[in-house]
């Protein structure tokens, strides 16, 4: 299979709920038969660290160890990251800081890391922030340049405004429903850009964000997040079954052509094409 080119979006503590509600664009390329739609079941504990490390290497906690946010180190795991690179890949990321620290080094020097180009580690090209308030729309624009300058074959990109707001007004809240608006509108300005340049395009979530304004519990609430595929491998439609968190890094290394890690597991995925 010839090897493609991927983006893996991450909006930070999206709701499937939410997500589906609130993400016109993103309907709109489902409704256009561009996009498929699925439900994820996100790995517990829901937090963020842990499920960074798992989307990325398709392992649980407890098999890769990061169980907590408190956990600073370099992953023990192979990830999306090492299997591009061992096939030959580029890699690039616009994301949080603790991305950095799982996979090029940790713990995260403010002074020296934010901005990290043409290195010889799991991410080649990284721009990376430390506020949660950093504007997503920022975000983005790192993302674009990474694009247009380095045209890595696997981008990541790791948005936080949504889980900053869940956790400021809770996912009840006006300003949590209308931050899902903004992101998806900012989808609606990237998706195209990476569309023109060839690639492939997965949107989905680490966690979601509970009434109470946190998450880390077992709630559907926490758990269950969307995941939308842009791609010719992918049938187009709405997927009704749930679909395991683990799917999303073998689900990435199809799309790219190349063979998942030893250590992930089997691609599962209705909708999958021949």
């Amino acid at each position: 299979m010839q090897n493609n080119k991927v983006v893996l979006i991450v909006v930070d503590a999206l709701r499937f709920d939410t997500a589906c509600s609130h993400m016109g664009f993103m309907h709109h390329l489902v409704e256009q038969k561009m996009a498929a739609r699925y439900k994820v079941c996100s790995e517990v504990p829901a937090l963020s660290r842990p499920l960074y490390e798992t989307i990325l290497t398709a392992t649980p906690p407890l098999v890769h160890g990061v169980v907590s946010n408190m956990i600073v180190r370099l992953s023990t795991q192979t990830s999306l990251f090492h299997v591009a690179q061992a096939n030959g890949l580029t890699t690039a990321a616009a994301a949080y800081y603790w991305v950095s620290e799982l996979y090029n080094r940790a713990p995260f020097v403010h002074m020296e890391d934010r901005i990290q180009l043409d290195k010889e580690l799991p991410i080649n090209n990284g721009l990376f922030y430390f506020e949660d308030h950093y504007p997503d729309s920022h975000l983005f624009a790192d993302a674009a340049w990474l694009l247009d300058h380095k045209q890595p074959d696997f981008l990541y990109i790791h948005p936080m405004n949504v889980d900053d707001d869940g956790h400021k007004y809770t996912a009840e809240s006006s300003q949590y429903r209308n931050r899902v608006l903004a992101t998806d509108n900012l989808l609606s300005l990237f998706i195209p850009k990476c569309l023109t340049q060839g690639y492939e395009v997965v949107v989905t979530a680490d966690h979601g964000m509970t009434s109470d304004g946190n998450h880390g519990g077992t709630a559907d609430e926490d758990r269950h997040v969307p995941m939308f595929v842009i791609s010719n491998a992918v049938k187009p439609g709405i997927r009704d079954s749930i679909v395991s968190q683990l799917q999303v890094a073998p689900l990435c290394c199809h799309l790219l052509g190349i063979e998942p890690a030893e250590s992930m597991p089997p691609l599962l995925l209705d909708g999958l094409r021949a």
